[in-house]
């Protein structure tokens, strides 16, 4: 079970693709995250980028959890292409996060 939002996903998505300007913000945002949602953000990316299967989603959060050897955020921000690796994870999982996108767009 995923243990994060799609809402937070979607966030997370939108200011990895304006990184120039919100790179501080997206910092700040993946850091206010609990350890538990690190994780689950950490694992979906890595099933977006074929590391894990959708049906390993368990298996990549604890990974994930075990793993953490340096910040999210500096792991995620160091990991081209996160944004996409994100959307192609919640794809595999069967979620997506272009409602929520769209939503954050118009500011709601």
């Amino acid at each position: 079970m995923l243990e994060i939002s799609v809402h937070k996903i979607a966030q997370v998505i939108l200011m990895s693709r304006e990184l120039d300007r919100a790179e501080a913000e997206l910092r700040g945002f993946i850091e206010q995250l609990t350890e538990t949602e690190q994780a689950s953000l950490v694992a979906v990316m890595w099933i977006g980028r074929d590391s894990f299967a959708a049906d390993e989603l368990t298996e990549a959060i604890e990974t994930a959890r075990h793993e953490a050897s340096t910040p999210t955020s500096d792991y995620l921000l160091g990991s081209p292409h996160v944004s996409d690796h994100l959307e192609n994870g919640l794809e595999a999982l069967g979620l997506s996060a272009s409602g929520a996108e769209d939503d954050l767009l118009r500011g709601g």
